[in-house]
């Protein structure tokens, strides 16, 4: 990484206020990134990224908080601080054993999206993964959760772990999803809601939207 990138991203994020141990972890994060591929990282592409950040859970067994730090870090760096339109890399849930689950690859993400024929279950399944939001997250969003200016590009996540308010980015090839979406389900106080529209789709339904997406093939 550049001095000078490295200055660009330090004075981006001293801007938008971000903790210090924060900005630490962040810059130590896209450096890690930058050294192991030996070059700049904004020279990198999506399936680099998703393949270090394999490297981390696989070979080096990170634990996935930190997983989650270098995630945030890469989101932060590629979807906010360069604008990237799509940035198409994951890391698997926080799981409820001590083993992580498999990484899935960045075309079977895109194969998970594409299989199911229904627009508001692609549109649900595009903002987890795009967006880097737990189930529990997703179906408590609300329209004007998505903040779509050309200047925020954001999607704000209330009451989210430890009960705390944040941001995430909003990637371009998302928000045309969402576009989308919203010109035929028009969706009221959710963005998406349940069968009966006073209430958010329940945890399981969207579990299941996954797992269905899942099962069909290729």
């Amino acid at each position: 990484m550049s001095k000078p990138l490295r200055i660009r991203f330090e004075n981006f994020l001293a801007v938008r206020r971000y903790a210090a141990k924060t900005k630490e972890a962040y810059i130590t994060a896209v450096v890690g990134l930058s050294q192991f591929y030996h070059a700049s990282p904004d020279s990198l592409s999506n399936e680099q990224i998703q393949r270090y950040l394999q490297h981390l859970i696989e070979k080096r067994r990170l634990a996935w908080s930190t997983c989650n730090v270098y995630f945030s870090a890469f989101q932060c760096f590629y979807g906010i601080f360069l604008e990237w339109p799509a940035c198409f890399f994951s890391i698997p849930p926080r799981p409820r054993i001590h083993k992580l689950p498999m990484l899935l690859s960045i075309e079977e993400v895109q194969r998970l999206i594409a299989a199911s024929g229904n627009l508001k279950h692609q549109a649900l399944l595009m903002t987890v993964y795009s967006a880097g939001l737990r189930v529990s997250e997703v179906v408590k969003l609300r329209p004007h959760h998505i903040e779509s200016s050309a200047e925020r590009m954001m999607i704000r996540v209330e009451q989210g772990k430890g009960r705390k308010d944040r941001y995430t980015i909003l990637p371009e090839n998302l928000l045309v999803m969402l576009k989308s979406y919203w010109r035929e389900y028009r969706p009221g106080f959710w963005l998406f809601p349940a069968a009966d529209p006073k209430f958010p789709l329940p945890i399981g339904t969207a579990q299941h939207i996954y797992y269905n997406a899942k099962k069909k093939p290729a």
